[in-house]
């Protein structure tokens, strides 16, 4: 019976979630905000709710979610911007964790330091997956799409870390020790790095078993559970390990696998991707219900003080930090004749380290919506602590007002701003790069004709080389068409846009020949799923062509 319920369980929050996202294809709207007000209102359904079951939130959800975060993130692109990265997902982290905890032990009736600074540390990390969702849509400058993903990758180790310390002193009926915080801060923190690199070592070293897709896969999927589960049992930081192991071995992909793997282990994660996060925002709506029962006990003006420190410490903080980090500094480098404002548009993976301006941080700022680690976190500190329900409370309403209230309005804020990514200067890298990668293509050409002219026929390399040839004069047609235009904004050419109509056109009537042929019998199923993979990849590498 219980194992009919678990699956009654599963495919109803598929089929949500598969709801949801189809929603929000059709109106914009961000999925992680209407799972998670579909979990609020199932809370409130006749029946039994599901709770949350935090030691699987961290071993089976966090982990994956994690790695393939860190996977999709760029390493050099994290490490250009080391410093303000550390300054959110480290500094600002323990900052908001000891202010709310300061908050709780001297207005908060019977709580203590270190248990108020138990809900601060499940309060500080940004959880960056809605943020990131419409970011992108919204069409984001890669920069602050980097500095957003590099701090929710990074700020789950801060905040845990001090979760456990705190924790601990207030079990031990200690109060917190600076010195003894940032002694076990340092020591968890090296000891996941060190892991993560181990880890990722490892992968590499197993390369021969990542050029097969599905061995690549399985590989893939254990990885980052094997990480943290390595990790913890060892007292560091898990979710540090995942996340170093995972930007290693995203940076060493392009290099250590086939084409097949690639293409085969990014649909998987993306699929994995979906459906932990979707079932995670449903089950955080789902504990709203409960959560409110467990409040009364308490009266409004203690439920009011609670909520204004760690709503006002969550709201506030942030921006007043990235202010003083990022704009004073600005205004006296400026001030004092050093190089002139640089808000121009750097070509992609050239630019260095530059100071945000105020139309970024504005950005930042609103892109600190809390979410899975602040719930799972937040489930972590025992029932015997002070005021245990009502922390709770704060640490969902903490996640309902910035996942609802900033993640609603991150689009218009960010179009508002003005803040749109330099899409004509992507267009001319990637397309300088794709010029360069057939250039030498030409040149290997070049040295195999020399080297093998003996068993290379002539009509083979001339063939091919009139291919790249072809291609070679296409890009460097779109490098002088973007040369021409002053707009960020790729130009379109009716010429390039005709053609990506006829090309999909073509393999429409290819895909449908084939399927011609196997509705009368002369092709079998096997061979129809061969043609048609081999279709789907002309396919998957033309341009999205955009909706009207």
């Amino acid at each position: 019976m219980i194992y009919e319920q678990i699956l009654l369980y599963a495919l109803g929050a598929i089929a949500v979630i598969i709801v949801v996202h189809w929603v929000t294809e059709k109106t914009g709207l961000p999925a992680a905000v209407l799972l998670t007000l579909v979990g609020v209102a199932y809370s409130y359904l006749p029946g039994k709710n599901l709770g949350v079951n935090e030691h699987v939130i961290l071993m089976f959800v966090l982990p994956p979610l994690l790695y393939n975060a860190a996977l999709d993130s760029s390493l050099l692109d994290i490490r250009r911007n080391i410093r303000t990265v550390i300054s959110l997902s480290v500094v600002l982290v323990l900052i908001t964790a000891l202010l709310v905890g300061l908050g709780f032990s001297l207005w908060v009736a019977g709580a203590t330091l270190a248990a108020g600074v138990a809900l601060g540390a499940a309060v500080a990390p940004p959880d960056p997956v809605a943020a990131l969702a419409v970011g992108r849509k919204a069409g984001l400058p890669g920069k602050l799409i980097t500095l957003i993903q590099g701090e929710g990758l990074l700020n789950d180790a801060t905040a845990l870390t001090l979760l456990t310390v705190a924790i601990a002193a207030q079990q031990d009926g200690e109060e917190i020790s600076f010195g003894g915080t940032v002694q076990h801060f340092f020591t968890s923190a090296t000891g996941g790095v060190v892991i993560g690199i181990v880890i990722a070592y490892v992968v590499r070293f197993l390369r021969p078993f990542r050029q097969d897709p599905l061995s690549a896969n399985a590989l893939s999927i254990i990885t980052p559970l094997g990480a943290f589960t390595l990790a913890e049992h060892y007292h560091l930081s898990g979710v540090l390990a995942v996340v170093v192991a995972g930007l290693i071995v995203g940076h060493d992909t392009p290099r250590y696998t086939t084409g097949a793997s690639r293409l085969q282990s990014a649909a998987v994660w993306r699929l994995i991707d979906f459906l932990l996060e979707g079932a995670v925002f449903l089950l955080i709506g789902m504990q709203v219900k409960d959560i409110l029962e467990g409040l009364r006990s308490y009266t409004w003006q203690a439920i009011s003080i609670a909520l204004a420190i760690t709503l006002g410490v969550v709201l506030l903080v942030r921006p007043l930090w990235l202010a003083i980090t990022q704009l004073l500094p600005r205004e006296l480098h400026l001030r004092l004749g050093g190089q002139q404002d640089d808000d121009m548009d750097v070509p992609e993976g050239r630019a260095k380290e530059q100071p945000l301006s105020g139309r970024e941080v504005t950005a930042l700022t609103w892109a600190g919506t809390r979410g899975v680690i602040t719930l799972a976190a937040v489930f972590t500190i025992p029932d015997d602590f002070p005021n245990h329900d009502l922390m709770v409370f704060c640490a969902l309403v903490v996640v309902l007002v910035t996942l609802v209230g900033q993640g609603l309005t991150f689009a218009p804020l960010v179009r508002l701003l003005g803040l749109r990514a330099n899409q004509k200067d992507k267009a001319r890298l990637r397309n300088e790069a794709r010029s360069a990668a057939v250039q030498a293509a030409l040149n290997r050409l070049d040295d195999i004709q020399e080297e093998q002219h003996d068993h290379v026929e002539d009509e083979a390399i001339e063939t091919m080389r009139r291919q790249l040839q072809f291609r070679l004069d296409r890009y460097r047609r779109r490098l002088d068409l973007l040369e021409q235009v002053e707009s960020h904004e790729v130009p379109k050419s009716p010429q390039y846009e005709a053609a990506l109509m006829v090309r999909q056109a073509v393999i429409d009537a290819e895909r449908e020949e084939l399927l011609r042929w196997r509705d009368a019998g002369r092709l079998a199923d096997e061979s129809l799923r061969v043609l048609n993979r081999e279709l789907d990849h002309e396919e998957l590498v033309l341009p999205k062509r955009p909706k009207d």
